[in-house]
Parts: structure tokens; sequence; C-alpha cells
């Protein structure tokens, strides 16, 4: 294997990556009888922010994610109210990091790298779900998709990250759970940094940027970034 070094900023995703999305999971077992609604809703959450930015639209994200509940709760005919939203809302301002992250980015920033986040969420007042992960004193910047109105996976807002630190992409390596989110990266000129959590897995298609560097714990991933030993893709 042929060592490659990661680049000195790794810019990282929040949601699910950081942050644990299955504290959400009480609100749509209360709605819909059924905890794992929480992925149907997810995944139509990440769907519409992507077809807001192909049709040159932009809601913010958290007022889109209040939307794809109405939205979701229709189609399987469920009511929702103004109490399941306000609660959604705040679900995810209090969603507690993964207990691999502290330890990661404590030795990713022991090893010298420079941290920083990029979020499809909008700007927050504090604190801000970071803050009450207990994560913010970790990052040197925390970067949103709203100083570009486009959604990751976008170029422009990976592009966004760079030139605010004035950097090249090449220069950043993106650590994320969507492998849609390391794709955008890759395409920009940035390493891609597959983190395989649950519910996540790489799509073996023709054309797809195999990431730079995959695990399944956010440890294991820093390991390899530190030590600049990126997986190999397999033989088509």
């Amino acid at each position: 294997m042929i060592n490659k070094k990661a680049p000195p900023v790794i810019v990282f995703d929040v949601n699910e990556t950081l942050l644990d999305i299955t504290t959400l999971e009480p609100l749509f077992e209360r709605m819909f009888g059924n905890p794992v609604m929480l992925r149907e809703w997810f995944a139509q959450l990440v769907l519409y922010s992507q077809t807001m930015t192909l049709s040159g639209l932009y809601t913010p994200f958290n007022k889109l994610g209040a939307a794809a509940l109405k939205m979701t709760a229709s189609i399987h005919q469920i009511a929702c109210t103004d109490n399941d939203i306000e609660e959604l809302g705040e679900r995810m301002r209090r969603m507690p990091a993964h207990p691999d992250v502290v330890p990661a980015l404590t030795r990713l920033k022991n090893a010298g790298h420079r941290l920083v986040t990029l979020t499809n969420s909008p700007v927050s007042a504090s604190p801000t779900p970071l803050d009450e992960a207990g994560l913010r004193d970790y990052f040197e910047r925390t970067f949103s998709v709203e100083a570009t109105s486009k959604f990751k996976p976008a170029p422009e807002t990976y592009q966004h990250v760079a030139q605010a630190l004035s950097v090249n992409t090449s220069d950043l390596c993106l650590v994320a759970s969507h492998l849609w989110n390391t794709i955008g990266a890759q395409a920009a000129g940035c390493q891609g940094a597959f983190l395989t959590r649950p519910h996540n897995a790489f799509l073996p298609a023709p054309g797809v940027p195999y990431p730079d560097f995959m695990a399944s714990t956010l440890g294991e991933m820093a390991e390899q970034i530190i030590r600049g030993a990126p997986v190999e893709a397999p033989n088509p």
C-alpha cells in the first residue's frame, strides 16, 4: 500500500457523522409507531435538499426538515402537529456526540491537523448543536452551506471552505458518514473519508469514486488519516 499524506485540514460533516441522530427516534416511534421511520424522513430531507440546489432554489435545512416531517406524515396518513415540529427542532439541537468522536478529534488535533466542520444546517444562535454536544472547542471554524445557498454535495460548498481558509480544495479531507457527501468532496478536488456508520455503505457502481479513507469507527478513521494509510479500491 502506498502511503498518501492526508491534507492538513480535516473537514467534518456534523449530523450523523459527529452527532447521533438516533436520539430523534422517540419522536418517530411516537408519531409512526416505528423508530426506523427516522430513516425515511432523513432520506426525504436529503433528497429534497439536493433537488432544491439542482433547481437553483434554496430553503434553510431546518425548514426543509420540518416540511419533510409533514410530508412523511401525510404520505402515511398521520397527523403532524406544531408540537411535533417543535420537538423535532429541539431534539436536533440537542443530539449528543457519538462515543468515538472526542477521542478521535483529540488524536487528530494532537497530530497537528486543522479541524473544521461543514454542515447543511443553517447558522444558529449559541448554544449551537456542537456547543450542546461539547464539541465546539475542537474546531477552528464551523461552516454552513447557508453561505453559498447550495446544499452539499454542490462543489461550491467545499470550495467555500477552501477559500475561507485560504487553501486549495486539495488541502481538504472531508469526513462524512454519507457517501454522497464524500463523492461530492472528491469531485471538487478534496480527499474523501467515508465513515460507515450503521445504515450507510459504499455504492459499488462504475464511476463512483472510492474513498481515500474508509472505516467503521471514527477512531480507526483518525488512525488511517494520521498514518497516511488510505484504503485500496477493490478490483472491479
